[in-house]
């Protein structure tokens, strides 16, 4: 049975009701997260620091370490605001944080 669909997920920390979005087509997964990487080479790299911009720090360490853990295990293609063209990765674990894997632009797609 092929699963299809989108999947709200809760990802506070940045700011109060922060949501991210996994979308599903059989065994592939594309999440879908805005502000929780505020700068993917810093925040990836180093998922338990916070900066300013984070309205809530200790809530956005565990949403950063959900998400990206979660996507690790499904395999999940990520599509980040914030990170560089064409703002698509896979993650790695990485020692404590996470390494991104970016996936390379082609223009004939």
């Amino acid at each position: 049975m092929r699963h299809l669909g989108i999947t709200a997920i809760g990802a506070p920390g940045h700011t109060p009701g922060h949501t991210s979005f996994v979308v599903a087509s059989g065994p592939d997964r594309l999440l879908v997260q805005f502000d929780v990487t505020n700068h993917p080479a810093l925040f990836v790299r180093n998922p338990d620091w916070t900066a300013v911009f984070d309205l809530d720090g200790p809530m956005a360490i565990e949403t950063r370490h959900k998400l990206y853990d979660m996507a690790v295990a499904e395999k999940a293609l990520i599509a980040g605001f914030h990170y560089p063209f064409p703002s698509l990765a896979h993650a790695e674990k990485d020692g404590t944080g996470y390494r991104l894997v970016p996936i390379a632009w082609n223009p004939g797609i």
